[in-house]
């Protein structure tokens, strides 16, 4: 094994001697932004997915992915701002925060019919109170949020 010092000369892919320590800064960006475009792909995937499964949201993935994205991937961000039916909502999100007040209600009756599937479902008493509680306290801070 060879110990290099951080003040070693290293030639670059161009050719370019370069510090040791900038060498290993740039390989880390590299893996930095390959994460960045891994998770912003996870979070497109899933928002997809709440495309055909109501139960799963589209819109907060999607402002997630543009979040990633906006790190690792800009082309795929604007895409997502300017996505002629999602974007609005990620840019009304960015901008103010905002939730539109049919967003709101949907989730709301969504999160009342998953406790009372929780309720009638064969899971330990902590999980029927836990959940509940959980999306009640989702609830109120997403009923906070200004609305568009």
């Amino acid at each position: 094994m060879t110990y290099h010092s951080p003040h070693a000369l290293f030639a670059d892919a161009l050719g370019h001697t370069v510090p040791a320590t900038a060498s290993l800064m740039r390989l880390d960006g590299h893996i930095a932004r390959l994460l960045w475009r891994v998770l912003a792909l996870v979070l497109v995937g899933l928002g997809l997915l709440g495309v055909v499964l109501p139960v799963l949201p589209t819109v907060p993935f999607l402002i997630a992915a543009a979040w990633a994205g906006s790190r690792g991937w800009p082309a795929l961000e604007q895409w997502l701002l300017g996505h002629p039916r999602y974007g609005e909502h990620i840019r009304q999100w960015r901008q103010q925060g905002a939730v539109p007040r049919q967003a709101k209600w949907a989730a709301l009756l969504m999160m009342t019919i998953s406790s009372g599937v929780l309720f009638f479902s064969h899971v330990p008493a902590a999980l029927k109170i836990a959940g509940p509680l959980l999306m009640a306290v989702v609830a109120i801070w997403l009923w906070m949020r200004p609305e568009p």
